[in-house]
């Protein structure tokens, strides 16, 4: 059986600028991707749904066969959806109340029927974090039943219950504390905690990511593969290859791919007057309303901040921005600017896309032809 995830009208905007370089069911949120959750959940083969008119097809190959079942790139899995989705009938729709389509089977158009359970499911930037203590205990659950966890290190304090931790084979865990009476704590394969970290589940850290000596971390984060963090974290999603592997704060944010925040960097997540924030929306091309009192940086792929960059509460930061300099820069930063507080010039992509080359080769990964048509695409759409 072959699934496809597509994304619904107006889901990705809304998720701009994360969804900038990837479809909505390539976003991490818990410990898996929402693809990988649909791939768990479903025997059959999950694929992304990118129209033929996309820009984001070529890192998408589309199967010669159509879908059998397809299904909202936004929605996150449970058993009693699942089950519906896969008791549909040919050609029937799946709706919630609101008429939103969930999934269908074949076209759709013959049958309709309406979901009224709730539903987890990604509609905004604060969702991705604010959903994702609950997508790692989920996640872990799963993940985790009926296996082994691998053994900690030498100096580990585990508080809470021992099975609320899972440690897979070839991870670093020493002189660390754990806590899991909030939630469970899963280490990836080859990931390392280094000495003197604080943690606090629910937390993921995946394979290959590193948490850097005396960090605190803070429950509902999730450290994408290969990422280096430090410094005190709280609510964050990193969806990877990404770092802040030194002293500041940064909390209630979503980051993006291939990021770095410099040394001291730090974000606020709360304002001063405790009022509620508002936040920059592509959809809507302005900063709404959001009722959160919480919400600290979100950052498009491959952008950077310079050592002691201070963002001010919900900022935005698009793909390929190059920050430095003193003082708070503006809270929405459109792609590919480089600049801070005293003003903005545009990159030059052929260096942009140099310095993306450095920083993948690190990790021993290439930027692919696919990926820098991709960047190019965007570049060349932006109105500078």
């Amino acid at each position: 059986m072959n699934i496809s995830l597509f994304d619904p009208p107006l889901i990705r905007c809304s998720l701009l600028p994360i969804t900038f370089t990837r479809a909505v069911a390539s976003l991490r949120a818990g410990i898996d991707t929402i693809l990988e959750k649909w791939q768990a959940a479903m025997s059959g083969h999950c694929v992304y749904a990118t129209p033929s008119d996309d820009y984001l097809l070529p890192l998408y190959p589309q199967p010669a066969t159509s879908p059998d079942i397809s299904v909202a790139g936004n929605l996150c899995p449970d058993p009693q959806l699942t089950a519906a989705i896969l008791a549909l009938r040919n050609e029937e729709m799946l709706t919630d109340p609101d008429d939103n389509v969930l999934a269908y089977r074949g076209d759709g158009r013959l049958l309709r029927s309406v979901y009224d359970r709730p539903v987890t499911r990604i509609t905004s930037l604060p969702s991705i974090f604010m959903l994702n203590a609950g997508l790692i205990t989920s996640d872990f659950d799963r993940i985790t039943a009926g296996r082994t966890s691998a053994p900690v290190g030498t100096a580990v304090t585990v508080i809470g219950p021992a099975n609320r931790l899972f440690v897979e084979e070839g991870a670093s865990v020493n002189a660390c504390v754990i806590n899991v009476t909030s939630g469970p704590v899963y280490i990836g394969r080859d990931a390392e905690i280094a000495e003197g970290s604080c943690v606090r589940g629910p937390l993921a850290l995946l394979e290959r990511s590193h948490i850097n000596m005396c960090s605190k971390i803070y429950p509902g984060t999730t450290i994408g593969p290969g990422c280096k963090v430090g410094g005190e974290i709280n609510n964050v999603v990193f969806q990877g290859y990404s770092n802040k592997a030194h002293d500041g704060f940064l909390g209630n944010s979503v980051i993006g791919e291939w990021c770095n925040l410099g040394a001291g960097c730090t974000s606020s997540n709360l304002k001063n007057d405790y009022s509620p924030i508002r936040l920059w929306n592509y959809a809507t091309g302005r900063f709404d309303r959001t009722g959160l009192q919480f919400c600290g940086l979100i950052m498009g792929d491959h952008s950077k901040a310079g050592i002691n960059t201070m963002f001010n509460t919900a900022t935005v930061v698009g793909v390929g921005c190059n920050i430095h300099g003193c003082g708070f820069p503006r809270t929405f930063i459109p792609s590919f600017r480089d600049g801070g507080a005293a003003g903005f010039k545009p990159v030059i992509l052929k260096n942009m896309l140099a310095t993306a080359r450095i920083v993948m080769s690190r990790r021993n990964i290439g930027l692919t032809p696919q990926t820098e048509a991709v960047i190019t695409h965007l570049f060349n759409e932006e109105k500078f």
